[in-house]
């Protein structure tokens, strides 16, 4: 077993706050920096598959946001026109007592994953990050961005897709890269028979509608914006019915009551990708950081949860940090290339309006490898 007693984590989104839970559950203690100073997440809602429920099941943290969140089985796909096109696989990866999927507000789960670190005794300190690493055979040297310095058995990047971490460890080897679409979502009330994800993928773009609780659900659409304007916020609403235009049925509908600019979430789809191991010496990358994919699978913020529970299982169980570090690496990363590029494929099928286009084919593949043991 590693002699890991102290690890700090740059960052504190979902990867940073999942693994900063499952080290301390294994006597380890954690801290997190988080460069924010105040700790707000986007106000939209995120989609659980099979495969994040069974890891946040593992974390044991599933249970305190069932009540909070929306069960369902069977994710759909539909014409523009609301035509049912197919049901997609329903796997209870968790077990027969969990739902397949879960729709959770991205508040909510914030609130629940900030709520058990504190009860772990996870230090926090936001508004910081780090300026310099300084990794040796028996720990990292960290310098904070107000000029602190403290010393760590481990350091890990989870800061996202601007990740500081990684420009340290990597130069600008890795630099987010526009893919040419976003992404427009807005919350809308949850009317009972909005029971399920339900996806309308059409030659412009993938509109759908996840619910997230009793009452609350939302819609997201995708579109090609080339050269990656900028877009004022009072004209948000506006654009956003513009891209809904060719729906009609429930996301036509929805789409006339489209008005308040604040309910508008607008956002470019940038990737990275880091296609060589993710640590050098005793600090490492893990989710957005390492692997930032599109939106297209539902599957960004899952392989940012299932890096969380690797690594702590890997950090407690191997004999020495690089032997941790490199297990981790060996079953991260084809699965999340894989993945990644998955995603990003049909995004490129959308933007060429490709003949070639198969988003249930891809969506049924994709599930498919997700339900694989991690």
């Amino acid at each position: 077993m590693t002699s890991v007693d102290r690890v700090l984590i740059v960052g504190g989104g979902i990867s940073g706050l999942c693994l900063a839970i499952a080290l301390a559950d294994r006597g380890v203690e954690a801290e997190i920096v988080e460069i924010k100073e105040e700790w707000t997440v986007y106000g939209v809602g995120i989609i659980q598959q099979s495969n994040v429920v069974r890891a946040m099941a593992d974390l044991g943290i599933v249970d305190k946001y069932l009540d909070a969140a929306f069960p369902f089985e069977h994710p759909c796909l539909y014409g523009p026109d609301g035509s049912l096109l197919a049901k997609l696989p329903a796997l209870r990866l968790a077990g027969p007592d969990y739902p397949a999927n879960l729709g959770v507000s991205r508040p909510a789960l914030h609130k629940v994953l900030t709520a058990e670190a504190e009860a772990r005794g996870v230090r926090v300190t936001l508004g910081q990050t780090v300026s310099d690493l300084a990794s040796d055979d028996s720990g990292v040297t960290v310098t904070f961005a107000d000029g602190a310095t403290d010393r760590y058995d481990v350091v890990v990047g989870a800061d996202g897709l601007n990740s500081k971490v990684r420009d340290i460890l990597f130069g600008d080897a890795y630099e987010p890269r526009f893919t040419g679409q976003a992404v427009w979502r807005h919350n809308f009330p949850r009317p009972e028979a909005m029971d399920h994800l339900c996806a309308y993928p059409s030659p412009e773009g993938n509109a759908g509608l996840c619910p997230l609780s009793e009452d609350l659900m939302y819609m997201f659409v995708t579109s090609v914006e080339p050269g990656n304007p900028r877009m004022s916020k009072e004209d948000l609403p506006a654009l956003m019915r513009d891209r809904l235009k060719s729906y009609s049925g429930v996301i036509g509908e929805l789409r006339d009551q489209i008005s308040d600019p604040d309910e508008v979430v607008y956002k470019p789809m940038e990737v990275v990708f880091v296609a060589e191991p993710w640590f050098r010496g005793r600090v490492i990358l893990i989710g957005d950081a390492a692997h930032t994919t599109t939106p297209h699978l539902a599957q960004g913020a899952g392989m940012a949860i299932e890096d969380a529970v690797v690594l702590a299982e890997e950090l407690t169980g191997k004999s020495t940090v690089n032997d941790a570090f490199a297990a981790f690496h060996e079953r991260r990363y084809e699965r999340c290339k894989t993945l990644c590029e998955a995603s990003v494929q049909v995004g490129d099928w959308e933007i060429s309006h490709s003949p070639d286009a198969d988003h249930q084919g891809m969506l049924v593949k994709m599930i498919t490898l997700a339900a694989q043991p991690i």
